[in-house]
């Protein structure tokens, strides 16, 4: 069958739509592609931040649901987001740029032979950079070619995702008999596993914390994953898999931007299987003011004026902007 080929994105949650589209925006330097709706609660922003052209498997998005309270870490849950940069050197400029807009961090690191940086935002979401100086395996995407971090340290998409997990042998389960992937590496208690082509951008980094309390979702943890297949006929083949092993699942969901499956495997974890396209580019927004407006994919176009009048309204113009390349030496 059609194999998962790597990270499509993460979704999030967070307290401010506002504050997260300035963190993201002006700190790490990624694009907003798509300022759009929440599509099964049309009150709740969904934002989309990803690479110069919101390519497949470099995005993380988030919601900010109303009244929402600040998540609990723990156990059984997806508990940190990463994303690639080009090489160590960038790690250095990194520490730099975390220093000067006062960004928590924590000193250079190596997990499986990679350098990586972890670092937080303001909801205590959690981050880390992992190098791609020595990576093998899917490729990634482009920095935004217009943003503030300059493009030879800037993020280019997702890297290894981790998971925290209670038992080592159900996740194990989960990841190798269910979703293919293979355990290729481990260090103290974690396991790293690749799909696809393998490399950062196709990877899941599992933590086995046994005596932990179970995460509890809010602002500041992860929302789900999804991954990447190539096509709608991947995604029915996924459906027939998962009636096969008696999984319960979401069956096909049409998001407009992609075509989307969704089941929980494993306690505290939902997992999305999301195709490659169409994208982010569409009738709406070309290339030059992606993310710029309200969009709306087309089932909510006649409901555009509700809709407007319960979201609020930000700014999130940056085609008549021009961002200094931020060197910090």
């Amino acid at each position: 069958m059609n194999k998962l080929l790597g990270i499509h994105h993460v979704t999030a949650i967070t307290s401010s739509a506002e504050n997260i589209y300035n963190f993201f925006t002006y700190i790490l330097g990624l694009r907003l592609v798509k300022k759009t709706i929440n599509q099964d609660d049309i009150n709740t922003y969904h934002l989309f931040f990803a690479d110069d052209l919101g390519n497949p498997g470099t995005d993380m998005t988030f919601f900010d649901f109303k009244g929402v309270d600040k998540g609990q870490k723990g156990s059984n849950e997806i508990t940190r987001t990463s994303f690639r940069v080009p090489n160590d050197e960038a790690l250095n400029y990194w520490i730099k740029r975390f220093d000067t807009y006062k960004v928590k961090h924590e000193q250079i690191k190596t997990l499986f032979g990679i350098k990586v940086l972890f670092f937080q935002d303001f909801d205590e979401q959690l981050y880390a950079l992992f190098s791609d100086e020595n990576n093998k395996g899917i490729a990634s995407g482009i920095p935004w070619q217009k943003g503030p971090v300059p493009n030879e340290f800037g993020i280019t998409g997702l890297g290894p995702i981790f998971l925290n997990s209670s038992q080592l042998d159900s996740i194990d389960n989960v990841l190798t008999k269910m979703l293919f992937m293979h355990k290729v590496n481990q260090e103290d208690n974690l396991h790293l596993y690749e799909m696809g082509e393998g490399g950062n951008g196709a990877s899941v980094i599992v933590d086995i914390k046994e005596n932990a309390l179970n995460g509890r979702q809010g602002y500041g943890s992860i929302h789900h994953i999804a991954f990447r297949i190539k096509d709608q006929d991947a995604l029915y083949e996924w459906i027939d898999h998962l009636n096969q092993i008696g999984a319960r699942h979401s069956g096909y969901v049409d998001r407009f931007y992609f075509k989307s499956l969704y089941t929980r495997l494993h306690p505290g974890m939902l997992f999305e299987f999301a195709t490659e396209g169409p994208g982010f580019v569409d009738d709406e927004e070309d290339y030059e003011t992606l993310g710029e407006t309200l969009a709306l994919p087309p089932k909510f176009r006649n409901q555009r004026t509700y809709v407007e009048s319960v979201v609020r309204q930000f700014d999130t113009t940056r085609s008549t902007k021009t961002f200094k390349k931020e060197y910090l030496d």
